[in-house]
């Protein structure tokens, strides 16, 4: 089959591989109908995510119709179509059974690694480093599930490929990121990075009923798209405006209540402590550029509540930890846990509440992977969400 492979860093490559196979009782085969190509593939592009070794199969989002199950599978059968979540669950772990399923103890085979680097295993998850199990992803012709008895979500004919593909990863984490920030009416959210998370993050947090929602962002077509398409009721353009002085003036001084981070580590900046950040990280000092993250707990109004769902990497300098305590901010952050959110978000489509295919500009065959990775990697041709299909 063909899949897109890293080759290496800035490398992507559509190479031929072996189908994949039934492994265990509870592995599903899964054709794909539509993959894409997700913001956190971006960290693997660039090379900020160790543990990725060249022919790794790339892809976390996507969904298909079940062409073969194991004897322990026994809600799917072939022909359904489905949503896989990106974090691969064993459902009867104590992390499971809590609804922490991106925190499943069985799931990764290389679960040592994560945990020397972190403290504590990671889940598995498809097409994301060794770190993370070491799994094939989703960018191309045939995946191998498993625990299919636990990840995959069927899904009705009657809604596209586009209103029902990112069930996988970007809608629940935005949900996820939307909700951390417990949400009651009068409040004021702030969101660092409006792309397709952060797009979905304003979605939600004006959804569950935020009265106003603050974009923030340095393209203007994402800003726009923020404000026209998923509800905003303000932008901020970092490189125009001075974004600490513009929130005070919007949150009368105080502050928003909440702040998400739907960026990550490779947030842009301008100034010493960006170029500072890029250094370090150039040289492989530190892993990531805590850009959004620092400026999100100093903007956050006192006792309010910072939601990070932006890719973390491994450990950061100049944290504002002296800020963080001394002005009571919590701090709410973690992988999401698609399985909890996807049945629930569902009902959400097929009322009409919401419909994620705003987000999708571009659709690619998978043989473009190449040209879709270095599209979206220097945001050409106003690129939001890029479709694969096979």
């Amino acid at each position: 089959m063909r899949a897109a492979c890293w080759m290496g860093k800035k490398h992507v490559s559509v190479e031929r591989v072996p189908d994949p196979k039934l492994l265990n009782l509870r592995d599903a085969v899964v054709k794909v109908t539509a993959t894409t190509i997700c913001g956190s593939d971006l960290h693997l592009y660039n090379g900020f995510v160790p543990a990725m070794m060249k022919g790794d199969v790339l892809g976390h989002e996507f969904m298909g119709e079940v062409m073969e199950v194991g004897r322990g599978v026994s809600n799917l059968k072939v022909g359904d179509r489905v949503v896989v979540p990106f974090a691969i669950a064993c459902g009867n772990c104590e992390s499971c059974t809590l609804g922490m399923f991106s925190c499943c103890e069985n799931s990764n085979p290389n679960a040592w690694l994560p945990e020397k680097l972190m403290g504590h295993p990671t889940c598995g998850a498809f097409g994301y480093s060794h770190l993370t199990g070491g799994f094939a992803g989703g960018q191309a012709e045939y995946v191998r599930v498993p625990y299919a008895d636990v990840g995959p979500l069927k899904v009705p004919a009657y809604l596209s490929d586009e209103s029902v593909l990112f069930l996988s990863d970007i809608l629940p984490t935005g949900y996820m990121a939307a909700e951390f920030c417990e949400i009651t009416p009068r409040k004021v959210v702030a969101v660092w990075g409006a792309g397709p998370v952060g797009q979905f993050a304003i979605a939600s947090a004006r959804m569950l009923g935020a009265e106003r929602v603050i974009a923030i962002d340095r393209f203007p077509y994402r800003l726009k798209m923020a404000v026209e398409k998923a509800g905003a009721t303000d932008a901020i353009n970092y490189e125009e405006q001075p974004v600490q002085e513009v929130l005070r003036d919007l949150t009368a001084g105080r502050g928003p209540d909440a702040c998400i981070d739907a960026v990550g580590l490779e947030a842009h900046g301008h100034g010493l402590q960006f170029a500072h950040d890029k250094i370090k990280q150039t040289m492989k000092i530190q892993m990531d550029r805590p850009m959004a993250v620092r400026e999100a707990i100093l903007a956050c109004r006192s006792g309010g509540i910072v939601s990070i769902v932006g890719v973390y990497a491994g450990y950061v300098d100049k944290f504002p930890l002296g800020p963080l305590m001394n002005r009571g901010i919590t701090i709410k952050t973690g992988q999401c846990h698609v399985q909890r959110y996807m049945r629930p978000l569902l009902e959400r489509i097929e009322r009409g509440n919401i419909d994620p295919s705003f987000v999708v500009s571009h659709q690619m065959n998978l043989d473009d992977a190449a040209k879709g990775y270095d599209m979206f990697m220097h945001k050409q041709d106003e690129v939001m969400k890029i479709v694969l299909r096979s």
